[in-house]
C-alpha cells in the first residue's frame, strides 16, 4: 500500500487531483497559519506560565464535638531588651484567646460540656490542634483535652489547671556539686521534685 507524506505547503488545488476519488477544491492551504493578527512564528518564544493556586481564606468556623477554635497569640518579634528577633528565634505561642467552642461530647449517657468559655485565655499544648487562618489572623482548631489551662495574666504562677492537670513549682537545679564544682547547664541534673502551685478540678 502506498503511502504518501502530506504538508500544509504541499496541498493545493493543482495536486489535491492526483489523489483517486478526490475531487479539486477551490480551498488553499498557506504555508503560515494566521490566528487573528497572530502567526505561527509569534508562537516560538511564547512561554506559558501555570496559574499559583491560593488557598481560600476561612470566613465561618464552627467547632464541633470537643474542639475549640482560639486565636493564637502574636509572637515575641524582640526581646526585652529591645533587639529584633528573626523568624526561626522567635518562640511559638503557646496561648491565645478562646473564640469559639463545639457543643462537647458524649460519653454513654453522659454529655461532658467544654471547660472553657468563649473570650478565656488559655494556654495548650505545644504540638496540639490545626492550625487555620481565619479572619486575617491565625487561629487553632484543637480538643478541649489539649488544654493546659486558663492564663488571665502574663505570670505564670496565676494559671488555673484545667481537668486533672497540675502546676508545679520545679525545684532549683544545683550550681555545684558537693565538692564546690561549678556545674555547666549541660551537666546540671534536672530536679524531679517540685512544689504544687495549683490543681485542676479533676
Amino acid at each position: 500500500m502506498a503511502t504518501a507524506q502530506l504538508t500544509a505547503s504541499s496541498i493545493s488545488s493543482r495536486n489535491v487531483s492526483s489523489f483517486e476519488g478526490l475531487r479539486p477544491s477551490a480551498v488553499q492551504f498557506p504555508s503560515v497559519v494566521r490566528i487573528g493578527t497572530l502567526t505561527q512564528r509569534s508562537f516560538r518564544g511564547l512561554v506559558v506560565k501555570a496559574a499559583t493556586v491560593v488557598a481560600p481564606k476561612y470566613t465561618a468556623i464552627r467547632p464541633l464535638g470537643d474542639r475549640v477554635l482560639v486565636k493564637i497569640k502574636e509572637a515575641e518579634e524582640k526581646t526585652d531588651g529591645g533587639i529584633l528577633l528573626p523568624s526561626t528565634a522567635q518562640t511559638k505561642p503557646q496561648g491565645g484567646e478562646v473564640v469559639a467552642v463545639g457543643e462537647g461530647k458524649s460519653v454513654g449517657k453522659s454529655k461532658i460540656e467544654i471547660s472553657v468559655q468563649t473570650g478565656a485565655q488559655v494556654v495548650y499544648s505545644k504540638y496540639a490542634g490545626t492550625e487555620v487562618e481565619f479572619n486575617g489572623a491565625k487561629h487553632l482548631i484543637l480538643k478541649d483535652d489539649d488544654i493546659v489551662g486558663i492564663l488571665e495574666t502574663e505570670e505564670i504562677k496565676d494559671l488555673k489547671p484545667l481537668n486533672d492537670r497540675v502546676l508545679i513549682q520545679v525545684a532549683q537545679a544545683e550550681d555545684k556539686t558537693a565538692g564546690g564544682l561549678l556545674l555547666t547547664e549541660a551537666t546540671k541534673e534536672k530536679p524531679s521534685i517540685g512544689t504544687v502551685i495549683a490543681v485542676g478540678p479533676g
